[in-house]
């Protein structure tokens, strides 16, 4: 096992614990802000993944690069959807 991998495991491994630490601790009433906020950082992942899909040359990175568009995509546009869905229900029966 390389040192790069093994420091990349570790990596992996105590960020997935934090992470799991972290979203524990939200309460139910930040639950919408920080989805929303993390699916606009889900933006993110669309312009990378654009870049890579950029070339006109057909290639296995293109490819990859074209189907994490595809996929980053639908991440955003799902939790927005289902943000807008959780704020909607906040908003008074009449109005």
């Amino acid at each position: 096992m390389t040192t790069g991998l093994l420091v990349g495991l570790v990596v992996f491994v105590l960020a997935s614990f934090v992470g799991f630490e972290v979203i524990n601790k939200v309460p139910p009433t930040l639950h919408t802000p920080l989805m929303s906020g993390a699916n606009a950082i889900s933006g993110i992942a669309v312009v990378g993944a654009l870049l890579i899909a950029g070339p006109k040359e057909w290639s296995f990175t293109v490819i990859l690069g074209l189907i994490a568009v595809c996929l980053a995509i639908i991440n955003v546009v799902g939790g927005f959807l289902v943000t807008d869905r959780m704020l909607q229900m906040f908003k008074k029966k009449g109005a």
